[in-house]
Order: structure tokens, then sequence, then C-alpha cells
């Protein structure tokens, strides 16, 4: 990148503009989707509403509840 002149600019490691329910959301929604192949996008946002639409009632209040306060 340098060679071409190009500013490396940092990052921060999260996003500041994640929601914390957002955050809590990645983990368990990656290892529902691991291992999984879609041909098409209907057929993933179909798997995305299956799972959405099956999450315990409780999902969003314990994962929340399991956050580190800043």
């Amino acid at each position: 990148m340098q060679r071409y002149g190009w500013e490396i600019l940092p990052h921060p490691a999260h996003s500041p503009d994640l929601a914390p329910s957002g955050f809590h959301l990645f983990g368990p929604l990656k290892c529902h989707l691991e291992g999984m192949a879609f041909e098409t996008e209907d057929d993933l946002i179909s798997e995305l509403r299956n799972w959405f639409d099956n999450l315990d009632v409780d999902f969003f209040r314990v994962g929340i509840n399991s956050l580190l306060s800043r």
C-alpha cells in the first residue's frame, strides 16, 4: 500500500455504530450458518428469517444482560 502512496488508516477492532443487541447476535448467527451453502440470495434470506423467527423469546434480554458494562 505504501508503494502506491496510499495512506494506511487505523480502524477500531469493533464498530462504534454497532448496537449492543447487534453485537450479541453475530456469534450465534455465525454458528448457525456454519457449513451452510446457499444457491441464491433468496435461499439465504429465507434461512435468516427462519432463524430469527425461531429465536428464544429471551435471546436478546440474556445477551444484553451478559454484556460487560463500559
